[in-house]
């Protein structure tokens, strides 16, 4: 409790902060300008990289929004860095010849193997570009036209080794599982993200939307595989090396959000082992270093925030033992109890994060921080999935990259289907290339899946015991977890689907 509560306090004091800065100005938004240029210089070459794996759903989507973006053609080079084993290939080659004939300087770059997966990828992509900066994008994204050239004019300084774009969400009114999602991502990018950036502290890249000065790249290492957060890693090196970074919150990149929970978990493992991984790789850097003591702190904080999750699991399975411990025994005692209560510090931070990001960001703020409970409950339900990725992390076990599958599910107001690259889908009907969606979809159910199903049965066994007892002040924690837990169960459940054969794939 102790330790959440650290992880609390941080959080309000990142809001704090964020209110401190936080001033409106008067008329319209401004736009950023580009670098200045001495009369007839060129503008700064740039190389779009689009790494790939089995993206048939949306490489079409990506490849054209990149093409069309708008930026001297002689300057702009896109590379797609495919490692697909299915269709995905075809469909990527298909659009190069297209844009390649269309004056578009692309390539399709395929390797043998997926050696050292995404990362493995960007690097050898690099090999191949002599560019000034680089911008990245995964396939769930689809970048506005104008988005190279406002992120190259943040560029203002020679010291600037990176630039990172906000996330905005095509489909978070999907379900309450894409809208739980997107309620996160708001709180890290409006905040921690923004905050960080503004009090000195550390940022990170966040393997998508965002834009490297070449030399900061090579200079801190290149991309590494040894942990499966390669953008935090790298983000970590070159800070460290004295590179600056900086976060742009009204440059926004749409991405798409897992719809699926099997696609949700394993995102969110890669994210938790990746985060734990790189935390055992540079906290020992990060201290050593001369940075002042509030970046190393807010950096330890950052690199290990997902030890939330094993600490919540704990609480979960000691909250009723506890209470039942002390009503036959006494003990724990009154002071260990009211000790407890420090955890409500925590809460507020957590909950003024989350209140000022959908502030900052939508009118109807207040509306939407009806979802805030549902978050709360969504986050603690994670707790199995994320806790497995930790003890994989501090163990050192390998494990393979695993994708985030995308399924261009887009909804348009009036009901019918959007394809956001232009093409609107009347009637809900659907192209050749999305109407084998099941290939991507799990075919099994995790093994993890029948731990949460027991850790339901146990949490809602506690309930009942709360509620006969009258521990009115420790159930709402206990329902949090019950309602945790029965969102993932049942979204893990509804959203299984039978997946083809490998023989019926490769006759597709």
């Amino acid at each position: 409790m102790t330790l959440l509560l650290l992880y609390g306090v941080n959080l309000l004091v990142l809001a704090i902060n964020f209110a401190n800065r936080d001033t409106l100005i008067d008329g319209p938004v401004p736009r950023f300008n580009e670098p200045e240029r001495v009369a007839g210089a060129l503008p700064p070459s740039v190389t779009v990289q689009l790494p790939m794996y089995n993206e048939r759903f949306v490489a079409d989507r990506l490849i054209d929004a990149c093409a069309k973006l708008d930026y001297p053609a002689d300057r702009l080079d896109i590379q797609i860095l495919d490692d697909s084993t299915d269709d995905t290939a075809a469909i990527a080659e298909e659009r190069t010849n297209y844009w390649k004939q269309r004056g578009v300087r692309i390539l399709h770059l395929r390797r043998s193997d997926r050696t050292g997966y995404k990362a493995g990828a960007l690097q050898a992509g690099l090999k191949l570009s002599r560019a000034e900066f680089v911008a990245v994008f995964d396939a769930d994204f689809v970048p506005d036209s104008g988005f190279l050239r406002e992120v190259i004019g943040a560029f203002d300084s020679p010291k600037i080794g990176m630039v990172q774009a906000r996330w905005s969400h095509l489909n978070e009114a999907d379900s309450l599982l894409t809208r739980i999602q997107a309620f996160g991502l708001d709180t890290h990018f409006a905040i921690e993200q923004r905050v960080r950036n503004l009090t000195g502290c550390f940022i990170n890249f966040n393997g998508t939307a965002g834009v490297w000065r070449r030399t900061c790249i090579d200079e801190s290492g290149g991309w590494s595989a040894d942990t499966l957060a390669e953008d935090l890693d790298l983000s970590y090196r070159a800070q460290l090396r004295g590179w600056r970074f900086k976060y742009l919150p009204r440059a926004t990149a749409p991405a798409e959000l897992p719809a699926d929970m099997n696609a949700f978990r394993a995102q969110q493992f890669r994210w938790t082992k990746g985060t734990t991984q790189t935390a055992m790789k540079m906290l020992g850097p990060l201290w050593a270093s001369e940075f002042p003591l509030s970046v190393k702190l807010e950096g330890t904080v950052h690199l290990t925030a997902h030890l939330a999750f094993p600490l919540v699991l704990i609480l979960g399975l000691l909250n009723v033992p506890l209470l039942w411990m002390r009503s036959r025994t006494g003990m724990p005692g009154d002071v260990y109890f009211s000790m407890l209560s420090l955890g409500v510090l925590g809460f507020v931070g957590f909950f003024l994060a989350q209140l000022f990001a959908q502030r900052e960001l939508y009118p109807d703020w207040k509306r939407r921080m009806l979802l805030f409970p549902a978050f709360m409950a969504g986050s603690m339900g994670l707790a199995v999935n994320n806790t497995r990725a930790v003890l994989e992390a501090v163990l050192r076990k390998r494990s393979t990259f695993v994708r985030t599958p995308k399924l261009r599910a887009v909804t348009a107001g009036d009901g019918a289907e959007v394809d956001v690259a232009g093409t609107f889908m009347r009637g809900g009907s659907r192209n050749s290339r999305q109407s084998n969606e099941e290939d991507y979809i799990a075919s099994r159910l995790p093994a993890e899946f029948w731990v949460e199903i027991g850790m339901l049965a146990y949490l809602t066994v506690g309930l009942a015991w709360l509620i006969a007892h009258g521990a009115w002040l420790a159930i709402p924690f206990q329902l949090l977890l019950v309602a945790g837990f029965s969102l993932v169960v049942v979204y893990t459940a509804v959203g299984m689907r039978r997946a083809p054969t490998d023989e019926e794939v490769l006759s597709r």
